[in-house]
């Protein structure tokens, strides 16, 4: 047995990355927790964009405050309105109507959209704005120390709930699909291909587009409920995840606890943006 030490040659160059043209990397890595889903969901953005060939210049990204604003602001490498809290969606319907060659996105979280902005978030829906809304849910207020949120589950302990959540969480992709949204669907950073096709297809179709993603939080949420690695997360998403022709035949009994995942509406209602200018324009000639 040669017991020789190994001299390893010089080192080849790395590639860059394909998908680095659209990030900041001066700020690379990312702070995001360890585990985080955010670095999932900017990952399938980025593929569906490239694979979409999207300029990034005609882009605009608006976003709130929270772990999952950090998505798009500042990582990713385009034009960003990072708003207050609970504002983004209404930012974004100003930066539509005043520019709407531009395809308008939303990345922010489940407190941000489904709490403090939740009724910009009916509204945006119940108008058909042309933008396109990616709603970050982890289930708790993961930057501020895991407090419970619109979205957190029924009987789940937080920080602020620490004897069980008593309330029952919102479903927004439900109340989206019920406002009105033209495209409406429900994914996991578990299901990286049909998530990453689903934003394909929310960033083509025109009117409001809404995408809720289950993302995983092991360090604030993860903690109360003994999940403290993404692998435990992404298994349980796995486990947990019920396509949505298949929870049609179930009962309400066979769904609890259940995620049902898939696309829930996608329809071809008017558009707010195009029915505004024509009336701006019928009676500007008038």
């Amino acid at each position: 047995m040669n017991d020789e030490p190994i001299i390893p040659g010089p080192a080849r160059p790395l590639k860059p990355h394909r998908l680095l043209k659209f990030l900041r990397q001066e700020i690379l890595p990312t702070a995001f927790c360890p585990g985080c889903g955010c670095g999932t969901v900017l990952n399938s953005f980025a593929q569906a964009v490239e694979e979409l060939s999207i300029d990034p210049k005609d882009m605009v990204f608006v976003t709130g405050i929270g772990c999952s604003s950090w998505i798009p602001s500042p990582y990713f490498k385009g034009d960003t309105l990072h708003t207050t809290h609970g504002r983004p969606i209404a930012f974004a319907t100003g930066v539509k109507i005043m520019r709407p060659d531009l395809k308008v996105v939303v990345i922010a979280g489940d407190g941000d959209i489904a709490g403090i902005g939740g009724n910009h978030l009916v509204h945006a829906a119940r108008r058909n704005i042309d933008i396109t809304v990616l709603m970050v849910n982890n289930w708790n207020y993961g930057m501020t120390g895991g407090q419970v949120s619109p979205a957190t589950p029924f009987g789940v302990p937080t920080t602020t709930t620490p004897y069980d959540n008593p309330e029952h969480p919102l479903e927004a992709a439900e109340l989206v699909a019920a406002a009105g949204a033209n495209y409406v669907s429900r994914w996991t950073t578990y299901h990286v291909f049909p998530l990453m096709e689903s934003i394909q297809k929310a960033l083509e179709i025109e009117g409001f587009s809404f995408i809720e993603i289950l993302s995983q939080c092991p360090v604030s949420y993860g903690k109360m409920v003994d999940m403290r690695r993404a692998s435990d997360f992404l298994k349980f998403y796995r486990d947990q995840s019920v396509r949505v022709h298949k929870a049609k035949e179930m009962s309400a009994e066979e769904l609890e606890g259940k995620i049902v995942v898939g696309k829930l509406v996608e329809r071809q209602r008017s558009e707010f943006v195009t029915s505004l200018r024509r009336i701006n324009e019928r009676f500007r000639e008038g």
